[in-house]
């Protein structure tokens, strides 16, 4: 399995479960690691048998700047999903950061990592 990576995409977005949260918003940044075969389109040199990289940030930061949810694991699942859409796609980790994250005690950030696959 090949990857694609996409490291430290910003989005301002909602998410959380504090009414602060909801209202002010915070920076989140999103990390995907993208499995698929690229021998197609390495052979080929054709885009379209590859995932397009810039169209999957592009959405990712839509889903960042969408809809609020309560919890970044929540987020983190959309976003997978979204990536697995992209037929060349089968299997995505989606890291997300929520470096201002309400917590008390200093901390540098707090993350969510899922691995989502098609079965």
């Amino acid at each position: 399995m090949d990857r694609v990576a996409l490291r430290g995409l910003k989005a301002r977005g909602h998410h959380g479960v504090f009414p602060k949260e909801r209202e002010e918003g915070q920076t989140f940044i999103v990390d995907l690691v993208l499995g698929l075969d690229t021998r197609p389109a390495a052979a080929d040199d054709d885009l379209t048998k590859t995932v397009h990289y810039g169209e999957v940030a592009e959405e990712v930061v839509a889903l960042v700047e969408g809809e609020p949810v309560n919890l970044i694991e929540t987020l983190a699942e959309r976003i997978a999903l979204s990536c697995l859409k992209h037929a060349a796609v089968t299997e995505v980790e989606v890291c997300v950061h929520k470096p201002d994250a309400p917590i008390t005690v200093p901390f540098d950030d707090v993350t969510v990592t899922i691995n989502r696959s098609r079965v």
